[in-house]
Order: structure tokens, then sequence, then C-alpha cells
């Protein structure tokens, strides 16, 4: 077996072996990339309602009264008063937001974007342990598949023919960016958000709605 079939061979079973990593890594990518417009791991399930409106009062005996008015299971477990006649309610994973004097409220539930935020989760090596381990032999599977894919044509077709100028025009974007940083003041990096850097903990904060 000369070097460009074992080559070709292990290209094709190592891609073989990577479809479905690669596919959850796509599409959770696309996803976490645009954390700033969109949550990509939760939404938010809104509910309007109305009930008769309560007089105003102190706060606890109005979080009674639209407990009772809207058949909520139960009191809350926390309150807030944010004006004289708006009372937020919060229960175990969701929250009622409510206009005493209107008679109107609204209800959010935060919902699990499913399959997205546990691709979200793999994507982000969330789980830790073995998972890292997975994760670091997939990349090692990529990186063998970036360097193995040039050789598997030859001739006009492969990396001494057009080949060559897709790799050109692969390498142009990443290294126009790198040329970039190494540019910029400093080390290069933009300045970190407060709050940035401080665990697990705080990144899930972020991440959840």
């Amino acid at each position: 077996m000369n070097w460009r079939r074992l080559n070709n061979v292990l290209h094709r079973d190592l891609g073989y072996l990577a479809v479905a990593l690669t596919v959850i890594y796509a599409v959770s990518g696309i996803a976490v990339n645009h954390r700033h417009q969109w949550n990509p791991s939760w939404r938010i399930d809104r509910e309007e309602r109305r009930f008769t409106p309560v007089p105003l009062a102190d706060r606890e005996t109005m979080v009674a009264a639209l407990v009772e008015r809207m058949e909520l299971p139960g009191p809350p477990k926390s309150s807030f008063r944010s004006a004289p006649h708006v009372v937020e309610l919060f229960y175990d994973g969701w929250s009622v937001k409510a206009d005493a004097t209107a008679g109107t409220a609204v209800i959010e539930r935060p919902r699990s974007r499913r399959l997205l935020r546990e691709s979200n989760f793999l994507h982000l090596n969330e789980p830790k342990g073995l998972w890292t381990w997975v994760a670091d032999l997939y990349a090692v599977v990529l990186l063998v598949l970036a360097l193995t894919g040039p050789f598997v044509l030859k001739g006009q077709t492969g990396l001494a023919g057009r080949g060559k100028w897709f790799v050109l025009a692969g390498l142009l974007v990443p290294m126009a960016f790198l040329a970039v940083l190494l540019w910029l003041p400093g080390d290069g990096a933009p300045p970190r958000e407060e709050g940035a850097g401080r665990g697990r903990g705080g990144m899930e904060a972020a991440g959840r709605p």
C-alpha cells in the first residue's frame, strides 16, 4: 500500500467517524456565535393573563390577593414590588409580573431548546471529565482530516493544481484577522467584560435567561 492510498483510507474512515460530532459542533457553533442576539439554549414562553384588579395595600396583602385571583400554585418563593401597583412573584423556574390596578399579568416560563441546548452543553465542554477527552480526540481527528484532505486527489484537481488556490483562499481570512490582532495595542485582546472569567457558575448564569 503506497502512501497516497494509506492517506486516502485514513481520510475516508476518519471522515465517517467524525460525521456525527461535526454536525453537532457545526450547528451548535452557529448558535453560540450569535449569543449576543438570542439565547441559544433557552427561550421564554410568555402568557398574558387578566384578573380582577387588586386594591393597593402592603406587599404581603397584595401578593396573597394576586395568588388567589390568578389561582397560582401557592405563595411564591419571593416577591418584589417595583412600583406601588406592580408586583413580581417568583416561583421555582418561572415568574409573574402583575399590574394590580390594571388587572393584567405576564407569566414567564423559561423553556429549554431541546437538543440544541444539549449540543451547546457538549460544544462548550460543560461536562468536563470524560467529555474533555472525547473533544480532544475529535480535535485531533479534524487536524488529521485537514492534513490528509489536500493529498486525496492528484494532478490538476489536487494540491498541485486547483487545490492550492482553495488552500490559499482558506488561509486568507484567518490570517487577515490574526494580522489585525497582532497590530492592536497591548496584547491584541479586547477588554474583558466585568464578571467574565469567573468560572462555571458565572458562565452558566450569563447563558440563561
